[in-house]
Formats: C-alpha cells, structure tokens, sequence
C-alpha cells in the first residue's frame, strides 16, 4: 500500500479526525478543570441572547375603589453575537511517515495513524489553552484574542452595564479582611437579583493571593480556628476565608499573565451564567449540524509531497451577567 493510499482510508476521514482531535487528554488549564462553563453546540454561527430587564418595586397603599397602578411589561432585548472562528492547520510531509511502522505491528497504517494522532495531540493543546484563554477573558468581561489585547467583544458595553470592583487595604493589618469579603458578596447578590448560587470563588494574581495570604487578620483567623493550617503549609492549592474558596491562578500567553499579579476576579458559582457554546465548522458537510468543540480534516498536498492537517474550533464563551463577576484590587 503506497503512502497517498494510506491517506485516502477512512481513518483519515473528516469523521475519524475530528473524533481523534476532541479525544486528545484534557489540558485546559483550571478553568477548564472546574467545569465552570456549561458547553452546547449550536447550528449556526452565530448566538443570539435574549435578556428580560424585570424589576421589583413597592406597592403603595391606596383607598379601595380607587385607580390601582397598572402593571408595565419588562422590557426585552436581543443581542447577537458572532461565534469566533479558530483554524489552525499543520503539514506533515511524505518523509515523516514513509516506511513507519507500528512497534509490534506489520501494518503502514497503524504507524502513520500513530505520526498523524501524535501532531493532533500538539494542535488539541494549543486550541485547549486558547479556549481557556477566552472563557478568562469572558470571566473578566473582555474577550480578547491571542494577542492579550485585541477584544473580540467587551462583555460590559454588550450588555450596557459596568464592571464591579472591590478593593483590599492589605497595606494596612488592621484591615478586617473577613467584613470586607461580607461586602463583596452583597454586590454579587445586588448582581444576580433573585437567581440563587453555590457559592463564590477567587482567581488570583501572585501578589494578590500573597498578600491575602500573609495579611495579619487572615493568618490570625487561621491560628485560631484551624490549627494554623494555611501557615504550616504551602496554600498554593488554595484555601477558603469569608465564604470565599480563594487560589492563585496560573497561567499567561507569553509574558502576559491570564490575570494581572496585583488583581483577583470573585465569580458565583452555581449560577448557569456561564456558558460555551460551539458552532459547526465551515465545511460542507457541516453546514446545519450541532456544532462540537473541534473539527479535523487533512489533503493531499501538491504533487504528493505530504498532507495538511486542518483543525478548527468555533467557540464563544460568556459571561451572561458579568456584573456578577467582582474585580478585586489590592493596595
């Protein structure tokens, strides 16, 4: 069996890739972890979200037979996002694959699959690190591309609302750093209204989580209830103060951290406001079909010199109450 022959069986198939790509081990990176975001596929590339501005508001005592207030309907409102689109493609050439074969087997095929899921493998970290990437930037209210600066979209301008902040005197020991995580929490209840959560978790930045960490009131309140746990062990994995699970989150693109080292980002929970959700990849046997985390498809090159991997993901993570997130500030 020749080499292009190998290429063209059906392992190699749209079908068969794109179940290979989206069965590469997990490594997204915390957020993924958590599961913080419900993930959905949809069949169109673009998402449409609907939001219902309800409010409460006092009923006044009245005289009875009179005129009684009447009852005004909640405002609606339809925004449209459009799903991002990520391609990225690899080419393994006829020299990386010619004469391979499987350790323990005689079949060409078994050996090329093995080149051809390996380089899979290395393109599904990078599209998992991406995608972690964007679900911190819906997190924080801006999604942004690649290059930590571009946003794709400004979660606060799509939805007209304003980012909440909160900010931690750790510069001061006297600072009751417990009543202030009260306060905190009171602005994720105004955020969410009536919609119950779980409970509240913190990313930090390094100097943040740090000066959490040694702050006199924190450690204080760990000697006396604890047994001096967070001071005899390392608290890198994180620990829980005020109602609050806090860890320090790692990772960045280059040298741009996901989160900045003197901040922090408090979300509920819980809640079902974050979500992902997947469009179907730009092929024409995808056209109208639910869309899934990510797509793969290789050809032949130009005179028979190799092949080129394909791969695609179409994703939009986001926040839909971001107001609910709290941005925490140290000084």
């Amino acid at each position: 069996m020749s080499l292009l022959d190998i290429f063209n069986d059906d392992a190699f198939s749209l079908t068969s890739l794109t179940a290979t790509l989206n069965d590469q081990p997990y490594k997204p990176g915390r957020i993924g972890e958590l599961g913080l975001f419900t993930e959905s596929g949809i069949n169109t590339t673009t998402a449409m979200v609907e939001s219902r501005n309800g409010e409460l508001i006092l009923l006044p005592t009245s005289e009875r037979g009179a005129p009684a207030p009447q009852a005004k309907g909640r405002k609606r409102q339809v925004r449209s996002f459009v799903i991002p689109h990520i391609p990225y493609d690899s080419t393994i050439v006829a020299d990386e694959v010619r004469n391979v074969r499987a350790f323990g087997s005689e079949s060409s095929l078994e050996g090329v699959r093995t080149v051809v899921n390996q380089r899979l493998s290395e393109m599904n970290a990078n599209h998992e690190v991406t995608l972690e990437h964007l679900r911190l930037g819906a997190i924080k209210g801006q999604i942004l591309d690649a290059d930590g600066s571009s946003v794709i979209y400004d979660l606060f301008q799509e939805f007209g609302v304003s980012q909440q902040t909160h900010t931690y005197k750790f510069s001061d020991a006297t600072t009751d750093v417990r009543i202030q995580c009260v306060k905190l929490r009171r602005k994720v209840d105004q955020a969410l209204g009536a919609q119950p959560y779980s409970g509240l978790r913190a990313f930090c930045g390094a100097d943040f989580y740090d000066a959490l960490v040694a702050h006199d009131y924190v450690k204080d309140a760990y000697h006396r209830y604890q047994d001096s746990a967070l001071l005899r062990n390392d608290p890198k994995s994180g620990f829980r103060f005020g109602d609050i699970d806090w860890e320090e989150y790692r990772g960045q693109v280059g040298d741009i951290p996901f989160i900045n080292a003197d901040e922090a980002y408090v979300i509920p929970e819980g809640t079902g406001i974050f979500r992902t959700w997947f469009a179907p990849a730009d092929f024409i046997e995808t056209v109208n079909t639910i869309g899934l985390p990510r797509y793969a498809k290789q050809k032949i090159l130009d005179f028979d010199k190799g092949v080129q991997l394909h791969t695609q993901s179409n994703p939009l993570p986001i926040c839909l109450k971001p107001r609910a997130v709290i941005k925490c500030k140290m000084n």
